[in-house]
């Protein structure tokens, strides 16, 4: 599996031929969309709609799903501004062999004990962190990766230059400080096998394509 992560949201999943890509509302950002006609189209929430219909297959809802060899879940999530009792994100639990990859999306750091089933237990998760009222700030995002627990995290929503966000997001060195976490690993695009996988939670910075 190869991860490469876009600005914003928005990562792909490379699992050669099969590419799926997540959250690309980069057209509403200020950047060029990636989505691909052959790509399988994930959305965690109510965005995207300009680049929807230039995919083979669009998830935005929750529900199993199979696309070749690989598993995708997606569970029904409180969004981050939702009222207690709604459910309008959508997290996704990505797994293709040995690997378990959860993107959260932008979703309320509070997990029922059904959520937490469903999740199980990730070896990499993918979550926002830009705070502002927009999304999970540092202090949320570490909620769910306490609570979790899994070898990898994936930063994303942070400010970047080329994305203009609807609410200016954090810094990723202010991002970096209050996660408290070990210095992070910074790569160009994350190729990840179960073998790679240590016993500890790190942190890698994927640089934004």
């Amino acid at each position: 599996m190869e991860i490469q992560f876009y600005g914003a949201n928005c990562i792909s999943l490379n699992f050669k031929p099969l590419r799926i890509v997540v959250d690309d509302n980069l057209a509403e950002l200020g950047k060029k969309s990636i989505l691909k006609d052959d790509d399988v189209a994930l959305f965690t929430s109510d965005i995207g709609n300009i680049t929807r219909k230039n995919s083979k297959l669009t998830i935005d809802c929750p529900g199993e799903f199979e696309v070749g060899d690989v598993s995708v879940i997606g569970i029904p999530a409180r969004a981050h501004t939702d009222e207690p009792q709604q459910h309008s994100a959508v997290m996704y639990k990505i797994t293709a062999g040995d690997v378990t990859t959860l993107i959260t999306g932008h979703v309320y750091p509070e997990f029922s004990e059904a959520q937490l089933e469903a999740i199980g237990l990730p070896d990499v998760v993918v979550i926002p962190v830009g705070g502002h009222g927009y999304t999970l700030d540092p202090q949320g995002a570490m909620t769910i990766i306490k609570e979790i627990e899994p070898k990898i995290v994936i930063p994303t929503n942070y400010s970047i230059k080329g994305i203009s966000y609807p609410i200016p997001q954090l810094q990723l060195d202010e991002v970096l400080k209050e996660l408290s976490m070990d210095t992070p690993e910074t790569l160009p695009k994350l190729k990840l096998k179960s073998s790679d996988l240590g016993d500890t939670t790190k942190l890698i910075v994927l640089d934004a394509s």
